[in-house]
């Protein structure tokens, strides 16, 4: 089997109730298939040649150190980026070796192919998912991409009856969508069942 291997551009330890239910270390992957327009992380988007590279078992040597916290705050490892849904086979290898103690958390857009998500499934706990916007206009303007596959994956979670292990991200973005549009991205995910939001307003620095 190929050794899975991953760039990573941050590891954030002790962070609680952030991303995920007790003590958490969230690791934020490089790479990400959409470009939005106000990118919390733009260096996951640049040259991956100035982060480092690590497995599994490397990551897994890392964050460890902190198991006793996940352990006793029900909490555990936050995956982020960037995507962490383009890494389905590093984050699987990861569930092997720190077992079912740690809850195994991602914060994903679900822009990446059905398979993935697929793949994922069986081994996190929660998925906090920011959908930017329901409408395929507002989305694609925004993130310069289509939302389908967006639409694809929230359905088949919800086929898979995980509605309740999933936090909606439903931002308010200056310039690109209103309350009523995310009224109405609500009203569109509660019609799958999906039950647990986050309603927030991004914050837009002036340069």
């Amino acid at each position: 089997m190929e050794k899975q291997t991953a760039k990573v551009i941050g590891i954030s330890r002790h962070r609680l109730s952030t991303d995920g239910d007790g003590v958490t270390t969230l690791v934020a992957f490089h790479g990400c298939p959409l470009r939005c327009r106000y990118c919390l992380n733009p260096q996951s988007l640049g040259d991956d040649a100035l982060f480092r590279e690590y497995s599994p078992e490397t990551l897994y040597d890392v964050v460890r150190v902190d198991a006793l916290y996940f352990v006793a705050t029900n909490g555990g490892v936050t995956f982020g980026g960037g995507e962490p849904c383009l890494r389905p086979d590093f984050i699987r290898e990861f569930r092997e070796l720190c077992g079912p103690d740690w809850k195994l958390n991602l914060e994903t857009s679900l822009n990446v192919p059905a398979a993935n998500v697929e793949a994922l499934l069986p081994v996190v706990n929660t998925l906090i998912i920011d959908i930017k916007d329901m409408n395929p206009e507002i989305y694609g303007g925004y993130t310069g991409r289509s939302n389908d596959l967006v639409v694809d994956n929230l359905r088949l979670i919800a086929e898979a009856g995980r509605q309740n292990d999933c936090i909606i991200r439903l931002p308010l973005i200056q310039g690109y969508n209103t309350d009523t549009d995310r009224n109405a991205s609500r009203s569109a995910l509660e019609a799958l069942d999906y039950r647990r939001f986050d309603l927030f307003t991004y914050l837009i620095r002036k340069h």
